[in-house]
C-alpha cells in the first residue's frame, strides 16, 4: 500500500530525510517512531504530497507521490500535527465544508459526513461549534475530516499529542478500529504510543 525507496530531504545544507526507505501492508496499522526532529513529519508530508522529496522514490496505494500527486491526496486522509479547524464552524458544518473540498460528490456528502460522525463517535457534538468542544473531540473531528472522503490510507502524525490520557484511551481505540478498513500510517515519539495502537 505505501512503498518508500531510498527517500531523501534536503532544506539547503539541512539533510531532513535520508535515505529512508519502509513499506507499509494493506489494512493495518504501523507506527513511524522516532525523537522529536526526526523527520517523520517531513515523511508525512512527502508521503500525503503536500511536500516534494529531494531524491527517492515513493508510491501510495498504486500512485506516485511525486507524479501522481492528484490521486495521492484522493487515496489519502492526512491529520497533520496542528488540526486547521475552523472554529466558528458546527462539527458537522465542518466535515461538510471538508467534503465539498475534497470533491465528495454532492449527491454523497450526507452520508459522507454522517460516516465520519458515527466512524470518530462525534455524533453527540455534531451540532455544536468547533470552540465549544474538547481538545479531544477536535483530535476526533481532525480524524473525521482526514477520513471524510473514504480514502484507502490515512496518515496520522502525532495523533494523541496534548491529549489528557482518558482522551489519549478513546483516541487510541478510534484509530485502532479503522484498522482494516483502512491502511494507517501514524508517527509518534512515545514508544508506548506504536506499542498500544500498532
Amino acid at each position: 500500500m505505501i512503498e518508500v525507496q531510498d527517500l531523501v530531504k534536503r532544506y539547503g545544507d539541512l539533510v531532513a530525510v535520508k535515505n529512508l526507505s519502509f513499506k507499509v501492508d494493506s489494512g493495518r496499522i504501523w507506527g513511524l517512531l522516532g525523537p522529536n526532529a526526526a523527520g517523520k513529519t517531513t515523511t508525512m508530508r512527502i508521503l500525503t504530497a503536500y511536500l516534494p522529496a529531494t531524491e527517492g522514490r515513493a508510491n501510495v496505494a498504486g500512485f506516485d507521490v511525486f507524479n501522481e500527486t492528484d490521486s495521492v491526496k484522493k487515496a489519502t486522509g492526512y491529520l497533520p500535527e496542528n488540526v486547521p479547524l475552523y472554529h466558528d464552524m458546527t462539527v458537522a458544518g465542518y466535515l461538510g465544508f471538508v467534503a465539498e473540498i475534497k470533491q465528495v460528490p454532492a449527491a454523497k456528502r450526507k452520508d459522507a459526513v454522517g460516516r465520519a460522525l458515527r466512524s470518530t463517535g462525534l455524533e453527540g457534538v455534531k451540532g455544536r461549534l468547533i470552540k465549544n468542544i474538547s481538545r479531544g473531540y477536535k483530535q476526533r473531528v481532525g480524524i473525521a475530516q482526514a477520513m471524510i472522503h473514504d480514502p484507502q490510507v490515512l496518515v496520522l502524525d502525532e495523533p494523541t499529542i496534548g491529549l489528557d490520557p482518558a482522551q489519549i484511551i478513546e483516541i487510541r481505540s478510534l484509530i485502532r478500529g479503522l484498522r482494516g478498513e483502512h491502511t494507517i500510517l501514524l508517527s509518534t515519539h512515545i514508544l508506548a504510543e506504536v506499542t498500544q495502537v500498532c
